[in-house]
């Protein structure tokens, strides 16, 4: 399914399925404790991403099995809220 601003549907997902998570902030270590803080001891992958030209952002990726819609969505809403997270993908 091609989704653009004329599809209405959601795309189905099927669970428990492998989702992945890109932080982007200020400070790499607090990043990672974000990371560790929501995935608790959930089985997850966490691999560093990229740095803006500047140095001021930096980027780490997770990935996780989850289980439902709604757990995807919640670990979503912990990361957005997190102070030391600019923006989650």
């Amino acid at each position: 399914m091609i989704l653009d601003d004329k599809t209405q549907e959601k795309p189905k997902i099927e669970y428990p399925t492998q989702w992945g998570f890109k932080l982007i902030g200020r400070d790499k270590e607090a990043l990672l404790r974000c990371i560790k803080e929501v995935m608790g001891e959930k089985e997850h992958l966490c691999s560093g991403g990229n740095a803006s030209k500047t140095g001021k952002f930096h980027s780490y990726n997770a990935s996780c099995i989850v289980q439902s819609e709604e757990e995807r969505d919640r670990i979503f809403k912990y990361c957005h809220e997190h102070p030391c997270v600019e923006m989650v993908i």
